[in-house]
């Protein structure tokens, strides 16, 4: 009787942790709170007299290297859905925050309509960084309750041979050509990061443009489609359509973030809730 006894109970106590799991997944399919969050870190780009020569005529400040300086940003957008196919609304006078599991949390600014941002350049908070190898969980306080996202390993930035051909500075282009890339091989035994790519054209006087192409997901309900969905963004090689390029004999940065996909930490918050958390690789592009 003593062996059956100790039998069922250590049966019991293996089972424990799986009872709360589904216990967790059960809370979190039926929650009526839903997240969507983004920490993405951009390296300081520098680029050389060599590749504005000639350009609109001359070069940026008088062939000086043009610098644009590192930065990290934090998104968060907390939201409430009714119903399973009901859009989320947003949640506005939350206490938004991003931390590293064990580091110090970063308070985002509310601006409005659920979303809530900060950026470590232009003045709001040059503390927020970016940290490979850190969990991130990104936080939103209401009404005496706390909903957390997380997101497990944040990548290290994965560097693109190609955009740096042959040690030059930057790719030559002829307009209107796509650019196909290989990513670097993931660790064994580990997944391939999800891949994404913006291209920001330059103008003469060195201030960015509206983006030219992204395949980054910018609304809530994309970013939430991404859980359904991830795979497209883990492909080995990547082509940035000729669209992207589409003046002569000018300058574009290509930006390739590496992310991480996370999701509902916290019991209260939809499973179906995206985080991601990532940084980037940085190349230019001269067109001729």
């Amino acid at each position: 009787m003593k062996r059956l006894l100790f039998a069922a109970l250590l049966t019991a106590t293996s089972l424990a942790p799986l009872a709360c799991d589904l216990e967790k997944t059960g809370a979190q399919l039926t929650a009526d709170h839903v997240m969507v969050g983004t920490l993405l870190a951009t390296p300081e780009v520098a680029i050389s007299p060599s590749a504005t020569a000639g350009f609109d005529g001359g070069t940026w400040d008088g062939g000086d290297t043009l610098t644009f300086p590192a930065q990290t940003a934090a998104l968060v957008f907390f939201g409430s859905k009714k119903g399973e196919n009901s859009q989320p609304s947003g949640v506005g006078g939350a206490k938004a925050s991003v931390q590293p599991v064990g580091g110090v949390a970063t308070v985002l600014e509310e601006d409005g309509s659920g979303s809530y941002s900060l950026t470590s350049v232009g003045g709001e908070d040059e503390e927020l960084t970016y940290q490979s190898g850190a969990t991130y969980q990104f936080i939103a306080s209401k009404d005496g309750k706390r909903y957390v996202g997380q997101v497990e390993d944040a990548p290290v930035k994965e560097s693109i041979a190609a955009f740096r051909p042959s040690g030059a500075a930057f790719v030559t282009l002829d307009a209107n050509t796509a650019l196909t890339f290989d990513r670097t091989a993931p660790p064994a035994n580990q997944e391939r990061t999800l891949g994404f790519v913006t291209v920001v054209p330059l103008s003469s006087d060195g201030e960015k443009g509206e983006p030219t192409y992204s395949s980054m997901p910018t609304t809530p309900v994309e970013l939430l489609q991404l859980v359904a969905v991830p795979g497209a963004h883990r492909e080995a090689r990547m082509t940035i359509p000729g669209s992207a390029f589409p003046s002569r004999n000018a300058l574009y940065m290509v930006i390739f973030q590496s992310v991480r996909l996370g999701g509902a930490e916290s019991d209260n918050l939809f499973i179906g809730s995206a985080l991601l958390a990532g940084t980037a690789d940085v190349g230019i592009v001269r067109t001729r």
